[in-house]
This record gives structure tokens, C-alpha cells and sequence, in this order.
């Protein structure tokens, strides 16, 4: 019987089989700066249609627990996997005519483990850390709506919201 031999992963030899990221220690092109880092669009899957699935990257650190940003797709879901700490996340129902629903928020812990989907439209933003320094978490969008379909409103500090229990 013939032997095969372990090839340790790397670009170079993969390419002509797909894409890999290193999604705990990210190395490559980044949105935003520490408490909140952004590495977009890491490994893109072809699900076989026009869109493709974009699987990012959102490192987030210790950071004071106010709601004070919130954001929403118009043309698609976003599916968030927590990989190495528990996350918090605060959500929304879809509103029309950009009108953030601040007051009507709700807090999720989410395990780490975990994958959630949120329907387009509704309200979130970056997690939170929760119990832990940093968390990273897997963004799962088609690629580059951070670009092209994210719709981000700053919460006047009157009607921001502080997570109780942090």
C-alpha cells in the first residue's frame, strides 16, 4: 500500500484546493483598533449562487458595557460564532426609516460555540466580551457588505444603554 506523506497547511500548497484563515490570530488587513478589530472577508466560501459567504473576523476586547452604536443589513442575515469566550450581544427588530429602536434592545450571552444567525434588518453591532479579555468571533456575511450594505448610527449618549451584570 502506498504511503502519503503530512504537508504542513500553508498558501502556497493549498491554493489550488481553496482557502484557510487563521481565524484565532488573524494576519492580514484589519477595520478599526483595539477594543474592536475587524479582519474582513478572510475565506470566502462559493455557495454555488451569486453571493458569496465572506467568513470574517471580529476581535473584541474588554470594554466598558454601553450600547452606544448599532448597525443593520438591509439585503442579508449575519451569522456570528463565537469561537474561544463567551460574547454578548445586543439586537433589535428591523424598524423602518432607520428609526434604532434603543429602548426595545435586549442582551443575548452567547456561549462560546455557538452560532447564531440574526435575520436582515435587525438592529446589532460588535459583541462583547464577556468574562474574558478578548474574544474572537466568526463574521459570516456575503463578502464585502461591511462595504456596500452596513447601515451604522451612533446612539446619541442620552439613549445609550448599559448592560447590567457585566
Amino acid at each position: 500500500m502506498p504511503k502519503v506523506a503530512i504537508k504542513e497547511l500553508s498558501l502556497e500548497a493549498f491554493n489550488k484546493y481553496g482557502a484557510f484563515a487563521n481565524m484565532i490570530n488573524p494576519n492580514t488587513t484589519k477595520l478599526g483598533a483595539e477594543p474592536i478589530e475587524f479582519y474582513r472577508d478572510m475565506v470566502p466560501l462559493d455557495l454555488g449562487g451569486k453571493t458569496i459567504a465572506s467568513f470574517s473576523i471580529c476581535r473584541v476586547l474588554e470594554r466598558p458595557p454601553v450600547v452606544d452604536i448599532a448597525e443593520f443589513h438591509t439585503a442579508c442575515g449575519e451569522g456570528i460564532l463565537p469561537l474561544d469566550g463567551d460574547i454578548l450581544i445586543h439586537v433589535g427588530v428591523a424598524t423602518p426609516n432607520g428609526e434604532v429602536p434603543v429602548s426595545d434592545f435586549e442582551i443575548f450571552r452567547i456561549p462560546k460555540g455557538t452560532f447564531v444567525s440574526l435575520k436582515p434588518g435587525v438592529w446589532h453591532h460588535a459583541p462583547f466580551a464577556y468574562k474574558c479579555q478578548c474574544a474572537n468571533t466568526v463574521i459570516v456575511l456575503p463578502e464585502r457588505t461591511y462595504a456596500n450594505d452596513c447601515y451604522v448610527y451612533d446612539i446619541p449618549k442620552a439613549d445609550q444603554l448599559e448592560i447590567d451584570g457585566m
